[in-house]
Formats: structure tokens, C-alpha cells, sequence
């Protein structure tokens, strides 16, 4: 069974997507395989170079990239949220897929859970 978690929330202002986060590092510790996907503003989760300090919270940049060390080895992007904020390849951390067909990676999972 593979779970994909959907994280559609910026990366500051709200705990849904650090909570989202969590729940996938989680399931992989226990050997349940899972992915993550990035959508709306959530994609802002994967830009480099992220300055949290002035919101007191620390970087989701950090956290993401101990991704693959709890074995969530698939982040995906959706290629269109990324165009709309402005955020490439080049912006973008390295190991991301990018996606433009998100109805078909969510039907790819047995169970989606969206974060929020």
C-alpha cells in the first residue's frame, strides 16, 4: 500500500504542512512506502535558500532535505503551481520530479491524504 501526501500550504503561517511532513517521515520509518506532492502554494516548501529566521520557524528547506534518510525517496512538484509562483528548476531542490499530470499520480496511490 503507498500513501502520497499532499501538502498545498505554504511553508510558513500554518502547521498543516509541517504536521503533513511528520506524518510522512512517520510512515516511512515503518517501512510504509510513501511519496509527497507539492501543489498550490505548497511547492514554496521546495525553493532553495529559505529564510524562515524572521517567523521564528526553522527552514522547511532543512527538513525536506532528510527526506530520502526516512526513505521518502519521491517529491513531486506540480509543474503548473510552480510556473504560477515563479519557481524553476534552478530555484528548485535537487530530487524533485515535476508533474503535469496530477490526476493520474493521485489515482497512483492507494490512499492520498492532503494536509490542511
Amino acid at each position: 500500500m503507498t500513501t502520497l501526501i499532499v501538502i498545498d500550504q505554504a511553508p510558513y503561517g500554518s502547521w498543516a504542512g509541517r504536521e503533513a511532513l511528520d506524518m510522512a517521515f512517520s510512515l516511512a520509518a515503518f517501512d510504509q512506502p510513501a511519496a509527497m506532492l507539492f501543489t498550490g502554494a505548497g511547492v514554496n516548501w521546495l525553493r532553495k535558500g529559505q529564510q524562515p529566521a524572521s517567523v521564528g520557524q526553522k527552514s522547511a528547506e532543512k527538513n525536506l532535505s532528510a527526506a530520502p534518510l526516512f526513505g521518502i525517496e519521491v517529491l513531486v512538484a506540480d509543474k503548473r503551481a510552480c510556473q504560477h509562483y515563479g519557481l524553476d528548476e534552478a530555484e528548485m531542490l535537487s530530487g524533485v520530479e515535476l508533474s503535469d499530470n496530477i490526476q493520474d499520480l493521485l489515482s497512483s496511490h492507494n490512499q492520498v491524504v492532503f494536509a490542511g
